[in-house]
């Protein structure tokens, strides 16, 4: 039989169960869909990762793996191997399968519906044909085997109906397939959890080989690799656990739990003939689907399969690859399947040719194809498979390309090709759902195919890829395997993959990603992977980045424009929202003559996350590209299309870097003013910001106001982007200062533009109006806003409208006030306002007409108030009325607290209404305040004038407090309520005082009552009977002032109420003996002696008053029991006045008292052994079971009960306590009364007494208790006496050997060897030691009592002598004797010590711990293999007779390590000056072991730089920054020492000593500047400032000349008085560069090297050059200007404009002239003419911007003045312009230079 035969199982379940299946990763790598998804996964998934018990603690076992399983007793059903079948390894082979009847379990476990269910046939035996692994090949070393599904028996489901025989077992026939002997019989297979094969231990031997099933109950789509899963290929040891078992409702026992995290661990294991299936690339499926239950069978049949199966694959462990050992999990991602027959196609293994549908039965709604182990060789005729989401293709005759019929089948999900002898992938179409491809074991040299944009899993393994050339784009693949390729080869393969992948890729070849090469591939430039995919070498990162230009450059050689070679194509590191450029840069071959420009065109891309997939972004087409924030990570490309004489030639590109996070921090990239500079419009300041991944925000915008030879001045409150131009603005220009500040705070650096001058505006006037009342006598004004500049004499008008005519008449002219007259009445006025400015211009006049002018309201003089101004009194208002007759005038009085000013309405508080009456009474609310009379004037015609007011000279006085009345209303009797009654007046009332008295005559003064104090109603109590009653008022003012007191008395006594009882009632315990006591209430006056008597209700109803009851208590009798209880009483005043009798409610009835005991006594004796016993005499009506207890109370107060019986026995236990008897009587009725204690005396002790003294076996170090018992009290310690007995003894030899002599102690004692008996311990138990061994044990005891009381001696002898202890071990310990030496110790146990044995054991990292060769004894001296491992030391025990006792094991040491590299000293180079670089060297010990050290692990050394503090070298600070090995010496370490702290580290993470060097004072360097440069924005009009880093020392005043440079001569021409930092250029700097000279110098005057930086030409601003070529291009232009004969400073600033005159300059082509302009009595004069020709030139004035000076030569030259620079530099560069084109004059000498 052929080895690789083996036996296997086949079931094929229903289809409408295939969406509760996955698949498994082991045939997808191999090319076989086995499996698909279990519907519990999410739970089944916990369950799973959870380790089982065992399986965590890594037990070991040295048995064979058939004597640890046991077959089940529970047989369940199990999964199928592709819809619920057993997990099929990638090499089994299965034929079809006839259907049975199966159960279908929902997520609960419940039984759901009947499904089909497929067995083999096949006879037992038979031989089937082999088949291919996944490598295509036979595989003779592995065996491997499915597990089936079996049913319980004596199940009654129809499962078991349709699959059982009557009377015999209900068992699935087991098909042989490629078994490994031929006799074997068909038997059913168990299965088990996933288990990990690794070396058996040392000695056992077991069968690495398992199979295993899980329940499909607990799979689930998990997408992380579990750690239950293991490689087959692995090893390693196997380690067992407990068999686990799922139960058939869908629960699993807790072993069925996966490995731990250590490799060594791993799932459980059930039988030792189960296997595990795994993948043939090296890695098992996932978590498998766990079996619901196991398949039970014989012990026999167990026992021989684990044979049978040992010896069959014993020799084939060498299959096991060792790559496999680190094989991880791939999940696969969930395929969502339908329900039913139809969408599911098995034919695996059935030789098919072709894919005819109509001979396969192909539909459109097959999902599920598995067509592997046939001979098909063309995809013809699967285009028909539109909805396939799994198709198996694996082992069939495919060769490649033809892949194209796939395209159809556009829901693809997983693709399965391998084993076949495909040799390209280009054929293959972009399939848009496909997740899993694996084409692993084919003859691909290239992995070229079309994009696939959801694959996540691409098996590529054992092909002859070479190359990763057309790689293709695959955005989300997380696992690339490519084991067995040539490619292999290929250095650091892992790093092209992360470039060609990107970051979605997790594992390469099943192993997690390496740290290491993740950071190697950042090192690449970013077009990396363009490159490899167009067949780039790839190299290591340091060549990567020429290496991949010069690539590209060979692309593109042949199609750049002739003449040019590229030598630059890179894009800047781009940032969120920031200017990102890309530059290309052509070389032009100089050889060849072409004055033709290159033109270049740009196209921008935007990638993924990876540098592929690149999209066009519209508009994107300039050499600067700003990315957005949702662009963050994403890739850019920039094509660049060369442009030569019209033709485009083929683009070339640029890839950028990731594009990172913005820096938060915004730039202006732009800044302009819009607007029109005249004054009162509005401008703007616009600024460009690149935000540059900050939240826009609003930035700081200033404005500021720059006059003509002076600095810029802020405006104070123009702080918006928007700023309106003021008269303060003309003749000035404007500077816009902008910062950009983000929503987070960040702030940029600030911009400025500049404006032009602001011209004034035409005068203006607006809001034009007249103010002032059009009444007669009245003075009116006109009042206007002037705009234009400066206000001049501008001219006022007023006009007054005739009544005739309607026409307005001129009154009065020059002043914009009026004084209306009687005149004006009733007509109109119109002002009219003229504007003038200051320079004499007129604007255009505005108008305002009035209203007609009126006459005067009336008006009130000489107002008073007439009368005394106090509270109640009449007065009233006296005026004079102006202004016509007086009509109705009306008048309005107030109260007001103003006694000076005017009050407004909110200070007054009106206390009458407006009426025509002149006279007022003041009321009360007036007092206190002034009184104020508001008089209205009302003319005859009703006209109302101005009211006037009037305030009094003084507040409203009010009148003394007093009372009008007082008077007392109510009843005078006992309990009645009196209530009191007064009128108040004076002013507001404060808090009167009022009280009660009583009196006892009416002349008596009376006595105050207290509770009555402040109230106005008192009632009548007892103590105001037969007396006088009275109410005292005392009147006060709110303001304290107090009236006359006032009193009124009753005109009767008070008289008393009528004797009754308000309240009866009886209280107290209705119980026998009780006392009862009245509790009652009298009202009525004085109370007498009034009448009680007590009644007696019988239980049959009869009452009758009970003799001599008449007191206020009562107590009741026997022969009141059952009855009921009251009283009644007569009330009687004290003068004899009888009140009605009341009579109280009945208590009770009377119940008995409770029972009780009279005596309690005790008998018998308090000592131990005796009884006691008691007697007692009962009280409480008729006894019942009463209650008593013994209880023994204990000396700390503690009791503990003890019987309940007549008579106590008394024990031991009592001895030394006293006994207490708790009696609780109890009537017959069940009543209890209260408990009684009575206390015994202190209970004695008996006589000690001891028997029964034994002594049991005896063993070496194992404690002997000797067995006893005792009497006569509490026990004391005894005394105890142990003896080694050489000979045999008895008993009675041994007593009477101490009884016959005296000596016998002495010779216990004593130490000579022929002594048999020797006393050993005095202790209450005796541990035997190793000298015992051999020898009898007796011990004598002498019992004692507690108080020390001695009993009679026994003695007893042990059976046999002391036997020894089993040879162990204890304490065994690792101690380094010295560096590198360990020795291992142990204290030996067990007899005595004979040839133990010592091995040692190294344990790594990850626990796996193998025994060192060769190292047996107690000394270890370690080795290299050592390192990062931890030595245990193994003790064998081995005793004199040769028994060996178990192996223990140390604890394992500490890790061991190599000696920490070490550094000699550290040494400074360089010189310690500023500006030098000091370099720290280290000097290594010569020792041998330490060169060796830092040769093979040292990791790096790290340094930090400190410095002193001036003048202290003992005080230190860390420069932070500073780690590396050389530091540039800076200005800030002058004067200070500089120390560098050195520290290496090896490999294992430890650090040498600190090593320090230190340097001398650090002296100035020689004065220096880098990076000199010249800011600016390259045109005449800005403001250049040259900036650099200075080094050598503190600067001093270093030395800065501005020159001019022109282009191409070496020249350089000096710019006189410009020695500052700052420069504004001008039109004479057009054409040059600004060359800026720096001169450092030191503080101390030391000067350094002159270093100078330069600037482009100087170009014309934009708005002037567009002005200029324009009047270029007419040839001849004239333009305005000012001349000033004489321009002396003194004179002009007296006469200002008026000294300057007109004058046209008229330039042309070939001459220049200078017209002053005709006038009406002179003719136009030409003052000066000339052409270009030297030395003409034109001469600017730089403290004055708006003068230029024409020099013709030495005798004709004019000095002119225009309105603007702007202007002037026109004129410059149009003069200049003209005498360069058309007369050759050379600038220099325009210039005068």
């Amino acid at each position: 039989m052929d080895e690789d035969n083996t036996l296997g199982v086949r079931e094929n379940l229903p289809a409408e169960n295939e969406d509760k299946e996955k698949q498994d990763l082991s045939s997808d790598l191999s090319g076989g869909a086995n499996t698909v998804n279990s519907p519990a996964a999410g739970k089944a998934r916990k369950i799973a990762s959870k380790p089982s018990n065992a399986a965590s603690k890594g037990l070991k076992t040295s048995k064979p793996v058939s004597k640890l399983s046991t077959p089940s007793k529970t047989p369940v059903a199990l999964r199928g191997s592709t819809d619920k079948s057993v997990s099929t390894t990638p090499g089994t082979r299965c034929s079809p399968s006839t259907a049975a009847k199966t159960r279908k379990i929902d997520n609960n476990g419940k039984v759901m519906e009947n499904s089909s269910i497929s067995s083999s046939k096949t006879a037992v035996g038979s031989n089937s044909v082999k088949r291919r692994n996944s490598m295509g090949a036979s595989t003779p070393g592995i065996a491997e085997r499915r597990s089936s599904i079996a049913t319980p028996i004596g199940s009654t489901t129809p499962r078991q109906r349709l699959m059982s025989t009557p009377g015999k077992p209900s068992m699935l026939t087991v098909e042989t397939r490629r078994a490994s002997l031929s006799n074997v019989s068909a038997r059913p297979v168990m299965s088990s959890t996933p288990t990990e094969l690794k070396k058996p231990s040392l000695g056992s031997k077991t069968s690495p080989y398992t199979t295993s099933s899980i329940s499909p109950s607990i799979v689930g789509p998990s997408k992380s690799a579990t750690p239950s899963a293991r490689s087959l290929k692995s090893t390693e040891a196997v380690r067992h656990t407990k068999p686990s078992v799922v139960s058939s409702r869908g629960t699993v026992s807790p072993s069925l739990s996966g490995a731990t995290k250590k490799k060594t661990a791993s799932s459980s294991l059930i039988e030792a003939r189960t296997r595990t299936s795994t993948s043939l690339d090296g890695g098992t499926n996932g978590l498998r689907k766990p079996a619901s239950s196991l398949v039970s069978s014989t012990k026999n049949t167990s026992s021989s399969m684990s044979t049978e199966r040992m010896s069959s694959l014993s020799n084939r462990r060498k299959s096991l690859t060792p790559e496999s050992k680190d094989s991880r999990l791939i999940t696969l991602p969930q395929v969502e399947v339908k329900a039913g027959d139809d969408v599911r196609l098995d034919l695996r293994g059935q030789k098919v040719r072709s894919l005819d549908s109509s001979v396969l039965n192909l539909s459109p709604n097959l999902e599920f194809v598995y067509l592997r182990d046939n001979k098909l060789s063309t995809l013809a005729g699967i285009e028909i498979l539109k909805k396939v989401k799994v198709l198996d293709l694996s082992f069939n005759e495919f060769k490649g390309p033809g892949f194209e019929p796939l395209g159809n089948c556009k829901g693809l999900q997983q693709l399965y090709l391998a084993g076949n002898q495909i040799t390209s992938l280009t054929g293959l179409p972009e399939l848009p759902n496909l997740e899993f491809l694996s084409v692993a074991q084919n003859k691909l040299k290239s992995l070229a195919m079309a994009k696939q944009p959801r694959l996540q899993v691409l098996a590529a393994s054992k092909n002859k890829i070479s190359t990763l050339k057309g790689f293709p784009y695959v955005p989300v693949l997380e696992h690339l395997r490519l084991e067995e390729n040539p490619i292999l080869e290929m250095p650091h393969l892992e790093a092209a993959a992360i470039l060609l992948v990107g970051p979605t890729l997790k594992k390469f070849n099943d192993r997690d990603l390496s740290v290491d090469e993740q950071k190697l591939a950042k090192l690449y430039p970013p077009h990396t992977a363009l490159c490899i995919r167009d067949g780039w070498d790839f190299c290591g990162p340091d060549e990567a980045a020429d290496s991949t230009m010069q690539f590209l450059v060979d692309q593109w050689r042949d199609h750049l424009p002739p003449g040019h070679v590229l030598k630059k194509a890179s894009i800047d590191q781009p940032f969120e929202e920031d200017a990102c450029s890309c530059h290309f840069v052509f070389m032009k071959d100089r050889s060849i003559y072409d004055e033709t420009e290159l033109v270049l065109k740009y196209q921008w891309f935007i990638g993924d996350k990876t540098p592929t997939n690149f999209e066009i972004i519209e508009g994107a087409v300039t050499e600067v590209y700003w990315p957005k924030h949702d662009e963050i990570d994403k890739f850019l490309k920039v094509e660049c299309t060369p442009v030569l004489r019209g033709t485009e030639y083929r683009p070339i590109f640029a890839v950028s870097s990731a594009i990172a996070t913005g820096t938060g921090c915004p730039k202006v990239l732009n800044l302009r003013v819009e607007g029109e500079l005249i004054e009162g419009n509005l401008i703007r300041g616009f600024a460009e910001v690149a935000w540059c991944g900050g939240t826009p925000g609003k930035g700081v915008a200033s404005w500021l106001r720059r006059r003509w030879n002076s600095s810029p001045v802020v405006i104070v409150g123009a702080e918006e982007e928007e700023y309106r131009l003021t008269l303060d603005d003309v003749d000035s220009s404007l500077v816009f200062m902008y910062t950009p500040v983000t929503e987070e705070g960040a702030k940029g650096e600030p911009q400025y533009a500049m404006t032009d001058y602001v011209r004034a505006a035409f005068p203006s006037v607006t809001n034009l109006q007249v103010v002032g009342d059009l009444v007669d006598g009245k003075t009116i004004k006109g009042v206007g806003t002037y705009f234009g500049g400066n206000e001049g004499p501008s001219k006022f008008e007023w006009l007054r409208e005739d009544k005739d005519s309607g026409e307005f008449i001129l009154v009065s002219r020059g002043a914009a006030e009026y004084t209306l007259t009687e005149e004006d009445v009733g007509r109109r006025m119109v002002f009219v306002y003229t504007p003038v400015n200051l320079e004499g211009q007129e604007g255009t006049s505005a108008t305002a007409i009035t209203g007609k002018v009126s006459h005067a309201p009336p008006r009130v003089t000489q107002l008073r108030i007439v009368g005394d101004v106090r509270e109640g009194n009449k007065v009233a208002i006296s005026a004079i009325v102006r202004g016509g007759v007086e009509g109705a005038s009306r008048v309005q009085w107030f109260k007001t607290t103003f006694a000076d000013l005017e009050p407004d309405e909110s200070g007054m508080e009106a206390i009458s209404t407006s009426r025509i009456a002149k006279t007022f009474r003041i009321p009360l609310a007036a007092v206190g305040y002034y009184l104020l009379a508001k008089y209205t004037p009302v003319a005859q015609d009703g006209e109302c004038g101005e009211p006037a007011l009037f305030i009094s000279d003084k507040r409203v006085e009010t009148l003394p407090p007093s009372l009008n009345f007082l008077s007392i209303t109510g009843d005078f009797s006992e309990g009645e309520v009196l209530t009191a009654t007064y009128g108040y007046i004076g002013g507001h009332e404060g808090n009167s005082d009022y009280n009660w008295y009583l009196h006892e005559s009416e002349n008596e003064l009376g006595t105050l009552i207290p509770e009555a104090t402040g109230q106005l109603q008192y009632q009548i109590t007892k103590d105001a009977v037969h007396k006088f009653i009275s109410f005292k008022c005392l009147p006060i003012r709110d303001d304290d002032v107090i009236g006359e007191v006032r009193t009124t008395m009753s005109h009767e006594r008070v008289k008393p109420g009528s004797p009754r009882i308000l309240s009866l009632k009886i209280v107290g315990d209705c119980v026998e003996g009780a006392e009862l006591h009245l509790d009652k209430r009298y009202w009525g006056g004085e109370e007498g002696a009034s009448k009680l008597q007590w009644f007696l209700t019988s239980p049959d109803g009869t009452q009758h008053e009970i003799k001599g009851a008449t007191s206020t208590s009562y107590t009741a009798r026997k022969e009141d029991i059952d009855g009921l209880i009251c009283v009644s009483c007569e009330p009687m005043r004290m003068d004899g006045a009888r009140g009605p009798i009341m009579l109280s409610q009945c208590v009770g009835p009377i119940l008995p008292g409770p029972p009780c005991c009279e005596s309690l006594q005790l008998h018998g004796q308090p000592v131990e052994g005796e009884c006691l016993s008691f007697s007692v005499v009962y009280k409480g009506g008729e006894k019942g079971d009463c209650i008593h207890e013994w209880a023994r109370q204990n000396s700390n107060g503690d009791l503990n009960k003890l019987s309940n019986d007549e008579v106590l026995e008394l024990s031991c236990e009592d001895v030394g306590s006293r006994i207490e008897l708790i009696f609780t009587p109890v009537r017959k009725d069940g009543s209890i009364g209260t408990s009684q204690r009575v206390v015994s005396d202190v209970i004695l002790d008996a006589e000690p007494v001891g028997h029964g003294l034994t002594i049991p076996d005896c063993c070496e170090d194992k404690e002997v208790v000797p067995q006893k018992s005792y009497y006569g009290g509490r026990e004391g310690g005894g005394q105890y006496t142990w003896y080694r007995i050489l000979q045999e003894l008895d008993e009675k030899e041994l007593l009477d050997a101490y009884d016959a002599s005296e000596n016998f102690n002495v010779l216990a004692t004593s130490s000579s060897s022929d002594i048999a008996v020797k006393m050993i311990s005095h202790d209450r138990t005796y541990t035997p030691k190793l000298e015992d061994v051999g020898a009898y044990l007796a011990v004598r005891w002498v019992p004692s009592r507690k108080d020390g009381r001695l009993g009679r001696a026994l003695v007893a002898r042990s059976r046999l002598p002391v036997t020894p202890a089993p040879p162990s071990v204890r304490n065994v310990c690792i101690k380094e004797s010295s560096s590198g030496v360990y020795v291992g110790e142990g204290e030996y146990y067990g007899g005595l010590e004979g040839s133990s044995e010592f091995s040692w054991y190294r344990e790594t990292e990850d626990g796996t711990m193998s025994e060192i060769r060769g190292a047996t004894s107690k000394c270890y001296k370690a080795t290299d293999d050592d390192y990062t491992c931890r030595l245990l030391f193994g003790y064998t025990p081995v005793r004199s007779d040769g028994v060996v006792g178990e192996l223990c094991l140390s604890e394992p040491g500490n890790i061991i390590l190599p000696e920490i590299p070490k550094v000699q000293k550290l040494v400074l180079t360089g010189k310690a000056v500023e500006g030098e670089i000091l370099t720290a060297v280290e000097v290594i010990p010569k020792g041998e072991s330490q060169q060796r050290i830092w040769e093979k692990y040292k990791k790096e050394v790290k340094y930090q730089w400190s410095r002193s503090e001036s003048g202290d070298t003992q005080t230190f600070e860390p420069l932070h920054s500073q780690r590396s090995c050389s530091y540039k010496v800076r200005l800030e370490d002058v004067g200070c020492w500089l120390q560098c702290d050195c520290v290496v580290s090896d490999i294992f993470g430890r650090f040498s000593e600190h090593v320090s060097a230190l340097s001398g004072p650090v002296s100035a360097g020689t004065p220096r500047v880098d990076k000199l440069e010249i800011e600016g924005r390259g045109y005449h009009t800005n403001l250049y400032a040259v900036r650099g880093i200075y080094s050598g020392g503190k600067e001093g005043k270093s030395k800065i000349q501005w020159l001019r440079s022109m282009v191409g001569s070496p020249d350089l021409i000096s710019i006189p008085g410009e020695v500052g930092r700052m420069y504004e250029a001008n039109v004479d700097d057009v054409g040059y560069r600004l060359v800026a000279v720096y001169t450092p110098v030191r503080e101390d005057g030391v000067e350094g090297v002159p270093i100078s930086t330069s600037t482009e030409p100087i170009a014309v601003e934009p708005e002037v050059l567009k002005e200029v070529k324009q009047k270029l291009d007419l040839g001849a232009v004239k333009f305005e200007a000012l001349r000033d004969r004489d321009r002396s400073p003194m004179k002009a600033q007296m006469q200002g404009l008026a000294s300057l005159e007109r004058r046209i300059l008229d330039v042309n082509r070939k001459r220049i002239k200078v017209v002053k302009p005709g006038s009406k009595t002179s003719f136009p004069n030409t003052e000066i003419r000339g052409t270009y020709a030297p030395p003409f030139h034109v001469e600017l004035f730089r403290n004055d911007q708006h003068r230029l000076k024409i020099v013709i030569d030495s005798e004709n030259e004019v000095d002119l003045m225009v309105q603007t620079r702007h202007l002037r530099d026109i004129i410059v560069l149009v003069i200049r312009g003209l005498a360069q084109r058309f007369n050759s004059t050379s600038l220099n000498s325009l210039l005068k230079m």
